[in-house]
């Protein structure tokens, strides 16, 4: 889907109350349905960048933020006040919003852990047809020329299971890297979703120099989430399971 138009961009810099990401593709989504009862899990930008935080709290002090402020204060007329002190990175630790069929039914997520519930890896790595594959942008900025946010879903359903990634990758040019990953699988003849998030983060120059002894292209590897994810820190992770029933 294409990049929202003026109205609908200014709607959202209402309802969240901060200013959207350059690339706002809000008309975008991918929901997992169990049809038979009616349960969803879907990710969408708007509940993404609902969870970005409004304070100054967390907030990264670089130079470049003030210039960011002004720039975006500037393109959106619609904000009337001074852009207030929120999370510029955009970063979010979303891990999708869950429906149930009836407003009665509370969405409960229970704890988990790889040892009980894991993700297959060793079943998805077998060489069975793909019968779905899809990415799908929710929105992206490049922080004022000084790096990149970009949250996307990529899914994958072959006969038996499916796996979902959503991922948030922040490079902050000169600052951080950081990835925050929700993983989501199903057993299809079962009744178990499976999600699993995971934080992970290293200082902008620990990981150039983890990049330079291993002789990579630096500016290329900065590009590449794949290849930045096995260098980086793991800051956060659980798991959880929701039993659809």
């Amino acid at each position: 889907m294409p990049i929202l138009k003026a109205e609908p961009i200014e709607a959202m810099n209402e309802r969240l109350g901060i200013p959207i990401p350059e690339m706002i593709f809000g008309d975008n989504f991918v929901v997992i349905e169990n049809i038979k009862t009616g349960w969803t899990l879907e990710f969408n930008a708007n509940d993404a960048l609902d969870l970005v935080s409004k304070t100054a709290d967390g907030m990264l002090q670089v130079a470049y933020s003030e210039e960011w402020k002004r720039d975006r204060q500037h393109h959106h007329e619609g904000i009337k006040e001074v852009v207030k002190p929120f999370d510029w990175s955009y970063s979010t630790d979303y891990k999708g919003t869950t429906h149930t069929a009836s407003a009665e039914d509370k969405a409960f997520w229970t704890p988990t852990d790889e040892n009980t519930t894991p993700i297959r890896i060793d079943l998805l790595s077998r060489p069975e047809p793909i019968l779905f594959y899809d990415e799908v942008m929710l929105y992206e900025d490049e922080l004022a020329d000084n790096g990149i946010a970009m949250l996307s879903c990529k899914i994958r359903v072959m006969a038996q299971r499916l796996l979902l990634l959503c991922r948030f990758f922040l490079r902050l040019d000169g600052v951080v890297i950081r990835l925050r990953d929700t993983r989501v699988y199903v057993e299809l003849d079962g009744s178990t979703v499976i999600r699993q998030y995971t934080a992970k983060e290293e200082s902008y120059d620990s990981m150039q120099a983890k990049l330079q002894a291993m002789r990579e292209n630096v500016p290329e590897a900065f590009r590449d989430p794949n290849k930045l994810s096995p260098l980086l820190k793991t800051v956060e992770s659980v798991m959880d399971k929701f039993d659809v029933r």
